[in-house]
């Protein structure tokens, strides 16, 4: 299974909490950040969900906490394919501190594509397809 580098950047002191870690909605942030560039490899571009009005909507989402992060920390996500199905999408990140490559946090996301009417539609065969291929690991 292709795990894909999604993410890239640091803690800054102004996203640590009065206890000196990042605080939680930055790990929400960064991991939102990581799950764009995700889409993108699979085929759902900012181009392509505007030309199809479409829009990508998110019915759970579950994060662990592993280790704190402090502000100067370094940190990569690299994400991966669990599942795809017609209507909905699976996937994971993985958010780690790249001094010591320990995970920091884990991040499980399940989404569908959503059109102007709010319901799931499926995703096209193009989208489907890039999934299968990361799945098995021949996507770059």
């Amino acid at each position: 299974m292709s795990k894909l580098v999604t993410y890239v950047g640091t803690v800054y002191p102004w996203q640590c909490d009065h206890v000196g870690h990042m605080n939680v909605m930055w790990y929400v942030g960064k991991f939102d950040e990581a799950t764009w560039i995700f889409f993108h490899h699979i085929g759902l571009t900012p181009t392509y969900l505007r030309r199809e009005n479409r829009g990508m909507a998110a019915v759970q989402q579950t994060i662990q906490y592993r280790k704190e992060l402090v502000a100067g920390d370094l940190i990569r996500v690299e994400s991966h394919l669990l599942e795809m199905r017609e209507k909905v999408i699976r996937f994971a990140h993985t958010m780690l501190n790249i001094e010591d490559e320990t995970p920091a946090a884990l991040c499980e996301l399940t989404g569908v594509m959503d059109t102007a009417i709010r319901k799931s539609t499926a995703f096209p065969p193009s989208v489907r397809e890039r999934a299968v291929a990361l799945i098995a690991g021949s996507a770059t």
